[in-house]
């Protein structure tokens, strides 16, 4: 039963003016992660001359950090330091990183001999910058959208159209990342995309902090006197907020050494998610009623099936990255664009598809024809499998000089955006729909946790097709592009059709939940 009271006040546009507080911060946040995110393997390739393994396997192991570490931030803010305190603690780490990205260093060359010659000060930096953005994605990521959720009681049927507009302002900042720091850094150079998008993460801090009052306090710690006190790991030196502070430094020293040690993450990931779902068992026994357990079951669910999902869609910034570069004709209504300026045709799609979507669900649910949330999931993993399927023809139909038209791309990423209209907004809103009250946070840690593993095994899954599939020195190639996307593909239709055979008893276990 949903306790929390509704927040009084003017609204905008039909929904909390709070709402656009959140959507202004995560805006700007993610105008900063996807401003280094479509440069990040080309950066390594390009400028560090690392092997496509490498660079895919450093984007692999950083997203999936990204994805993972919100589970520990959805604990410390439901535990300790509430949502307020944990997006501004995250938003000045995610500041100090993408700022020190700007810090391109002396490109790499290769001797004579054929061996690399890297500024590795440079690369260490580089890897302390990704540490800081790690950790300051844990600490913000989960609970902004915590906080979207509160904003409305369970049965609102507004949530997900405010949600849907949520995710709009999340594409609005990812769109105009990828178009400008693309072209900054190929027009001035890499510190100039890098720098850019510290900067936007800078102006979604301020709004935050501004916007306070409209949150109603939504935000706010459960027991702000427990920040005040002291903390016993630290000897009763320091009270409990800042040692939490104090703590959330050390494990941006933690992330450093583990990025420098990528087959370490690969071990992580497993060790996480057993200690998770320990948890979750305990929580199942012991915390749950049997509707609780249901709902909590079918939540599980739909986030394993997410993972399925984040592997193929989290291709945008790796394999498809490097598609757009090596294999495609850049060239849209007279205008070559850039590889990374590719990766904002998702975000500009989302765009212009948000708006219909939150209209279509409504207006589907009122002739008693909406799919259920689990139905919605098995489409769209079909979907972002087709789009692959695009990019099949696209290979097969070159031009004269060998090169894929642009709009096979464009056609793909329009099929990825439709596929994650279906899931991933949806899917925010299951969480704090499905989860008991109090542990919502950490759910909401836990979905990002599948995101983590998706974009993990997207990396390796490029990664063994640029060694079996790719040219002889590990590139990607038409043919490595070739086998890898048609495993994809079909990987994508078979588990999607599987997910619909079985969404209706996953819907059972939802109780009265849409």
């Amino acid at each position: 039963m949903n306790t929390q009271v509704m927040p009084t006040g003017p609204e905008w546009f039909g929904h909390p003016r709070g709402l656009f507080v959140c959507f202004a911060t995560e805006m700007w946040e993610r105008f900063s992660f996807y401003g280094m995110k479509y440069l990040l393997v080309l950066f390594l390739v390009q400028h560090h001359l690392f092997t496509d393994g490498e660079a895919l396997r450093i984007l692999g192991v950083y997203t999936a950090l990204v994805y993972a570490t919100p589970l520990l931030g959805g604990i410390v803010s439901d535990r300790y330091l509430g949502q307020t305190h944990a997006v501004k603690l995250g938003g000045i780490l995610l500041v100090l990183g993408h700022c020190a990205m700007a810090f391109e260093g002396i490109p790499a060359s290769e001797t004579v001999g054929g061996d690399i010659v890297r500024d590795q000060e440079a690369i260490k930096v580089f890897y302390f910058a990704l540490a800081l953005i790690v950790v300051g994605v844990g600490l913000l990521k989960p609970n902004i959208s915590t906080v979207v959720g509160r904003l409305y009681k369970d049965d609102d049927p507004r949530r997900d159209g405010g949600f849907t507009i949520f995710y709009m302002g999340i594409n609005v900042g990812a769109a105009s990342a990828a178009l400008l720091c693309g072209w900054l850094a190929s027009a001035y150079g890499w510190s100039y995309g890098f720098g850019a998008a510290g900067i936007g993460m800078l102006i979604g801090l301020v709004i935050f902090s501004l916007g306070q009052d409209w949150l109603q306090g939504q935000g706010d710690p459960a027991n702000p006197a427990l920040l005040s006190a002291p903390a016993s790991v630290s000897f009763g030196l320091l009270n409990v907020q800042h040692t939490i502070y104090l703590l959330s430094l050390a494990a941006v020293f933690v992330v450093w050494i583990m990025l420098q040690t990528p087959g370490g993450v690969g071990l992580m990931l497993p060790i996480v998610t057993a200690l998770f779902m320990a948890w979750f068992a305990w929580l199942l026994v012991t915390q749950c009623n049997s509707e609780e357990r249901g709902k909590m079951g079918a939540l599980f669910f739909l986030i394993v099936a997410s993972i399925v999902f984040w592997s193929m869609f989290e291709q945008s910034g790796g394999s498809m990255t490097l598609f757009a570069d090596r294999a495609t004709d850049l060239t849209l209504f007279g205008t070559t664009l850039t590889a990374a300026q590719f990766g904002s045709a998702n975000a500009i799609f989302i765009i212009l598809l948000s708006p219909l979507f939150a209209l279509l669900w409504p207006a589907l649910l009122s002739n008693n024809i909406e799919p259920s949330t689990p139905a919605k999931f098995g489409f769209g993993i079909i979907q972002v499998g087709l789009g692959f399927g695009a990019l099949l023809i696209g290979i097969s139909n070159p031009d004269s000089a060998g090169l894929v038209s642009a709009w096979w791309l464009v056609l793909a990423y329009f099929l990825h955006t439709s596929a994650e209209l279906c899931l991933s907004p949806i899917g925010l809103s299951a969480v704090t729909k499905l989860s008991i009250a109090r542990y919502v946070g950490v759910m909401m840690g836990a979905w990002f946790l599948a995101s983590a593993y998706g974009s993990y095994l997207a990396s390796e899954f490029a990664i063994f097709f640029s060694s079996v599939g790719g040219s002889d020195d590990g590139r990607l190639d038409l043919n490595g592009f070739n086998a890898l996307f048609s495993e994809l593909l079909i990987y994508g239709v078979l588990v999607g059709a599987a997910v619909l055979v079985v969404s209706p008893l996953v819907k059972r276990l939802m109780g009265g939940v849409r």
